[in-house]
């Protein structure tokens, strides 16, 4: 076997492409396009292209987007608006295992038995809370029990209604609306008021849809008439009128207010078959509702009365003005009321036009002039809501009535400070004029300032945060700070507290682009220094994050206190059990040891190195960032000239020792690093020892876990490829033999069965080119020129190409084998082939080796496309590297 003669200057120079000089950079902006007369015909057929990324299509033609589908969606809103409402009422108001009603409704005794819980199990519970049964006459149930019954009752109202016992459906539906008069349990109450407006619903539904029927088949099935959707009652023919006349009057004949109201909203829109104006029955419910006295019951009543008005044609809006004489007195009445107002004003919001927006703005005072506003006032909890619906530009421009309006609203049913912060996130929706910003701060600032709890205090100037650093508004930056500080200093920071400390202090950090600006704040240290927990650790991620968004980080002040700030995310990881999933932790403080640049004060950077190890032991990102940093201050060294040797050994140490702590599949290529970075410095005893140690932790990567991903084995056979090309730089020793890394590396990948033999044959290869490379009596290129290459060290010596020659069969012959050990055909395929080239770029080929190759041939062959384009060209390199008298053999495969 011998080697092929290679001139690698001559094969660069013959490879090389032409090089032309370019008109202008490929990256500069194109030319200005030529005026449109002078395009041509074929040209200006293609002015039509749509480019989405540069804009809307101007194309005069194109169709108008389809209103009526929209339309359409839009009609399903309110039905699908309501079910997510009640779902999310239920889950905001859960009910215990147990509800106690006062009295027992028939409608929940099923043939005359309670259904109430064992004696035994309520007399254990008695003994527990004497309390709970000290009033005669309660019953108890469990919920699950109470909502079986109601579920029971609809499918009762349903099989009497298709039996056409309708009074039955009707006199259930009845009890069923009696529920909702008992209030005395709150919590319970929501959910009531879903499992109950169900069954109204459908039964609202069930007489729709009989009057509907009637309305457009005669009683012999012949139809009449196809109502459109928007219809008027004078389509109706008299016997479907009747027979709405009678279930209104059925409704009507109830004497409870509350259950009639709920039965006559539930077939609220039958009065389009009677009335040409069905929002005068509307309006007349919301006059009875006024007689309810249950705050609670009326305000779950005016909630259904929404609901069933979104059904109408068109809603109005009377139906809220009664909802200023609320007068609200427990707080858990209010919270169960919430929800209520929240639905009905996004009901009453919806849709409306700019006049209709200010018919309820009205209501409010709020179309008054300043002058006449008075101690105009509105309860608390309307406020809020009515502010969270209104647009956004009616907001901007009644601010200052709105200001006033927050001022006089003291009532206990909302807290008033929730109305100011709510009005600062509505401003800053739009961009206002300073002096309105300006005013409203000042009048916020000056009643804030006399609130003692710094959870109010907080809640309310991180809302008006945003507003303050758009219009940079310093003086109140300064006044809002001293605010925490001072409050903060009386009392500390309470769990509760410090997610709007969080909040305020992130927008800070987001607003300013250098780190000294947020620290130069008065106050800001002080406030940072009470932070804690999650809050803190946030806040945290965000310093560091804006500390390496800008370049280096130089200031050695700086540097301490990213380095405590660091210290503490890791700290709080490693002691109090906190998980960094997402790896955010652990990438930050890797960017700013990553970042971190002492100049030619490279000692001092090698020793934060030290004290980095020392302190972020756990994490693994960072010792690598340390590895890499540790040998790029190697390399400036190297370019210092006053900079001694000693220094770079140190690194090299200092990575040397570093590496066996990080997780194995990452060693190898982080020693290769160190090694190629020793050898630089001229440290060939180190190099070697990096090297004999990137190829021993190979040993360890078969029983890793989830090592064996296909990102990581094309990782893995590059690294190793790399190996081999350094490997052609680094000298042999007289204590080793001259083939001694390329054989253990040889050896090593032999003996690991999970090694497969696309990665073997691709090693293989790499160690054939290598061994090649060094058997000619030039190198391509040499890294140290103090360092003696192979070239010269064994010029002339018989000895040093033998073993060459050895190990190359020997590695020849398993790379023949791998080859035919891939399972998949095409991988087969194109792996003969690169062998083949490998061999005939390596060796002279004789009858043995040419023998070969035209196996490695004609197995491409039975594998590939006999018209391939690698298989011809390897063809073709055959041809030209064979000597005369074997061409033929080889052009018979053409």
């Amino acid at each position: 076997m011998e080697f092929r003669h290679r001139n690698y200057s001559a094969e660069l120079e013959s490879h090389a492409l032409p090089r032309l000089r370019a008109g202008a950079h490929p990256l500069s902006a194109p030319p200005p396009p030529p005026p449109l007369s002078q395009v041509d015909a074929i040209d200006c057929g293609n002015t039509d292209f749509y480019d989405p990324l540069r804009g809307t299509n101007n194309d005069a033609n194109a169709a108008p987007p389809d209103h009526d589908n929209l339309n359409e969606a839009a009609d399903h809103m309110p039905t699908k608006e309501w079910t997510s409402f009640r779902r999310l009422l239920t889950q905001r108001f859960p009910v215990s295992k147990m509800v106690s009603v006062a009295s027992m409704p028939d409608v929940l005794t099923r043939s005359g038995k309670l259904l109430e819980k064992s004696s035994t199990n309520m007399h254990l519970e008695e003994l527990e809370d004497p309390q709970k049964f000290a009033d005669e006459g309660v019953k108890t149930i469990t919920w699950q029990e109470y909502v079986s019954r109601l579920h029971e009752l609809k499918d009762e109202i349903t099989r009497s209604w298709l039996a056409e016992d309708r009074v039955t459906s009707l006199k259930l539906s009845i009890k069923v609306a009696k529920l909702l008069m008992d209030t005395s349990v709150f919590e319970f109450y929501p959910t009531l008021f879903v499992l109950v407006t169900d069954i109204m619903d459908m039964l609202g539904n069930l007489v729709w849809q009989r009057i509907k029927r009637k309305a457009e088949f005669s009683e012999d099935g012949a139809l009449r008439c196809n109502l459109a959707e928007n219809f008027q009652a004078r389509d109706i023919c008299a016997d479907a009128k009747e027979t709405c006349y009678n279930w209104f009057n059925k409704i009507g004949a109830v004497q409870e207010l509350l259950p009639r109201i709920y039965l006559e909203l539930a077939i609220l829109p039958c009065w389009r078959f009677l009335l040409e104006q069905p929002l005068d029955s509307l309006r007349r419910l919301v006059m009875m509702i006024r007689g309810l006295g249950d705050p609670v019951a009326s305000a779950y009543c005016r909630l259904y009365m929404a609901h069933c008005a979104q059904k109408l044609p068109s809603h109005d809006i009377a139906n809220e003005r009664t909802h200023k004489n609320v007068k609200l007195n427990k707080k858990l009445q209010v919270s169960l009321m919430e929800p209520t107002i929240e639905y009905i004003m996004k009901c009453i919001f919806t849709g409306l036009s700019q006049r209709q927006v200010n018919e309820v703005l009205s209501e409010f005072g709020l179309m008054k002039n300043q002058q006449d506003l008075g101690s105009v006032s509105c309860v608390s909890i309307i406020l809020h809501h009515l502010l969270k619906e209104l647009p956004i530009e009616v907001v901007s421009s009644n601010v200052v009535q709105i200001l006033h309006l927050i001022e006089f609203s003291k009532d206990n049913s909302f807290d008033q400070h929730m109305n100011y912060r709510l009005l600062g996130f509505r401003l800053y929706e739009r961009k206002s004029p300073v002096d309105i910003v300006d005013a409203v701060l000042d009048k916020v600032i000056q009643v804030i300032a006399l609130y003692d709890s710094l959870d109010e205090y907080l809640k309310v100037v991180d809302a008006y945060t945003d507003l303050i650093l758009q219009n940079q508004m310093d003086n109140h930056l300064k006044i809002i700070l001293e605010g925490i500080s001072k409050r903060t200093w009386n009392k500390g920071v309470t769990e509760d507290e410090m997610p709007s400390l969080q909040s305020l202090v992130v927008k800070l950090l987001s607003h300013f682009k250098h780190l000294e600006d947020v620290f130069s704040l008065d106050q800001f240290p002080e406030i940072l220094d009470v932070m804690y927990g999650k809050s803190q650790d946030v806040v945290f991620l965000h310093i560091l994050n804006m500390a390496t968004r800008n370049g280096r980080i130089s200031d050695p002040t700086s540097i301490q206190l990213l380095f405590e700030i660091s210290l503490a995310l890791h700290n709080n990881i490693e002691f109090m059990n906190m998980k960094d999933d997402d790896g955010q932790v652990a990438c930050s403080i890797a960017r700013f040891v990553h970042m971190v640049d002492y100049g030619t004060e490279m000692e001092h950077h090698l020793a934060f190195l030290v004290d980095c190890r020392g302190a972020f032991g756990r994490l693994n990102e960072l010792k690598e960032t340390l590895v890499h940093s540790s040998n790029s201050l190697a390399i400036q060294a190297l370019k210092c000239a006053k900079k001694h040797l000693n220094f770079v050994k140190s690194c090299v140490t200092f990575s040397e020792v570093t590496i066996p702590s990080i997780s194995a599949h990452r060693q190898f290529d982080l020693f290769l690093e160190t090694a190629e970075v020793a050898f630089l410095g001229g440290l060939v005893s180190h190099s070697d020892g990096l090297i004999d140690s990137a190829i021993s932790c190979l040993h360890t990567l078969d029983i890793i876990d989830g090592f064996r991903t296909p990102t990581d084995v094309e990782g893995l056979v590059s690294s190793i490829r790399k190996l081999c090309g350094f490997l052609i730089m680094v000298p042999g020793t007289l204590s080793l033999p001259v083939t001694y890394f390329p054989n253990s590396l040889f050896t090593l990948i032999s003996s690991r069965s999970w090694f497969e033999p696309k990665m073997r044959a691709q090693i293989f290869s790499a160690i054939i080119l290598l061994l090649t490379t060094l058997s000619q009596k030039r190198l391509p290129y040499h890294a140290n020129s103090q360092i003696p290459g192979n070239d010269m060290l064994y010029y002339g010596d018989s000895s040093y190409n033998q073993e060459l020659v050895s190990l190359s069969k020997l590695v020849l012959e398993n790379l023949l084998s791998a080859v035919q050990q891939e399972p998949s055909q095409a991988a087969r395929g194109i792996m003969a082939l690169e062998a083949c080239n490998c061999i005939a770029s390596s060796f002279m080929l004789s009858n043995e080796l040419l023998s070969s190759c035209l196996t490695l041939v004609e197995t491409a062959k039975s594998c590939l496309s006999a018209k391939d384009r690698y298989l011809q060209s390897t063809i073709q390199l055959l041809n030209k590297q064979s000597p005369t008298s074997v061409g033929t053999m080889v052009s018979t495969f053409v």
